[in-house]
């Protein structure tokens, strides 16, 4: 379902944009309005990232409540930076892996030995968001799973299942507790399933350990415009993140390694991605897409498997 609406947004844009070129061309439009139109037809996803960089600079450190896990606000520069970076990643990510590569790349089965990874997306998001991670993943033989979670729209419970099948599938095929990878609400899922485990211990066993990038651990400001279920439930100070934080001990937070970053566009005030007790690791000048492909990031889940 989201792979086709995105599919059929990308051909609206790029017949939109074809359009106005024909247009511009039959009335002698100039080259320079000409160009303006077609990029602001061919991205319109531009201005709205340019309202969140907007809303960031205005309201991401400004109101980050204290915790120890802080940043310095981004300059002006390194906005601009990640503005330009998140226009180009947000075509990649929805206008072809998404839409039109979600299975392009297979996941790659474990075999007994080697610790596995079982990556997990964020808000209408696909597995295609992981194709770059996963070639690298197979690249080195590390086991790795990438689900595609519905529905799109519902709480972030109702995916529960597929993690639970898919953790216990990976720890069947390897012999060993998968780590676990989650972006943006995927990393919210990936603390739902272990909370809802009967046994903590137990459950804290399963798992290599949790890596979150730019993940609303306690919400962020601009859920507080959101209508769909999972959406709701990542506004700040919402019912649904209270319960999940109330389940969680010491043991449970030192199992995460969280990344966060002062020019994250969509989860803001900057520390609402961190968690106390767990290893908070700033991105610098990354927007909330870019972060996931910050090499450090890799890196650190490659060195976490080779060493578990």
């Amino acid at each position: 379902m989201l792979a086709s609406l995105q599919r059929a947004l990308v051909v609206t844009v790029l017949v939109t944009a074809a359009a106005w070129l024909a247009w511009a061309w039959h009335h002698g439009i100039g080259p320079w309005a000409g160009l303006a139109g077609l990029v602001l037809a061919a991205a319109p996803h531009a201005p709205v990232l340019a309202l969140e960089f907007t809303l960031l600079a205005l309201i991401g450190s400004e109101r980050d409540e204290g915790r120890t896990a802080r940043a310095p606000p981004a300059s002006a520069a390194q906005l601009l930076r990640a503005w330009a970076g998140e226009v180009l990643t947000g075509w990649q990510v929805f206008g072809w892996r998404q839409p039109f590569a979600a299975d392009q790349v297979a996941d790659l089965p474990g075999s007994p030995g080697r610790s596995g990874v079982l990556l997990l997306h964020g808000y209408v998001c696909n597995r295609g968001l992981w194709s770059p991670w996963l070639r690298r993943l197979r690249l080195a033989g590390v086991p790795c799973t990438a689900l595609s979670m519905a529905p799109v729209f519902g709480g972030i419970d109702t995916w529960l299942p597929a993690i639970e099948a898919a953790v216990a599938t990976l720890q069947r095929q390897t012999g060993r507790p998968p780590l676990l990878v989650g972006h943006s609400m995927g990393g919210l899922a990936a603390r739902a399933w272990l909370a809802a485990q009967p046994d903590p211990a137990a459950a804290d066993a399963r798992v290599l350990g949790v890596v979150t990038v730019g993940t609303p651990h306690h919400g962020t400001w601009l859920a507080r415009f959101a209508v769909s279920a999972n959406a709701r439930q990542m506004r700040q100070g919402s019912g649904w993140l209270q319960a999940l934080a109330s389940r969680e001990g010491a043991a449970r937070r030192a199992l995460f390694t969280c990344y966060f970053g002062h020019a994250d566009n969509v989860v803001f005030p900057t520390s609402t991605a961190t968690l106390d007790g767990a290893d908070n690791r700033h991105l610098p000048a990354a927007a909330h897409l870019q972060m996931l492909f910050e090499p450090a990031v890799l890196a650190e889940v490659l060195r976490r498997v080779s060493a578990g």
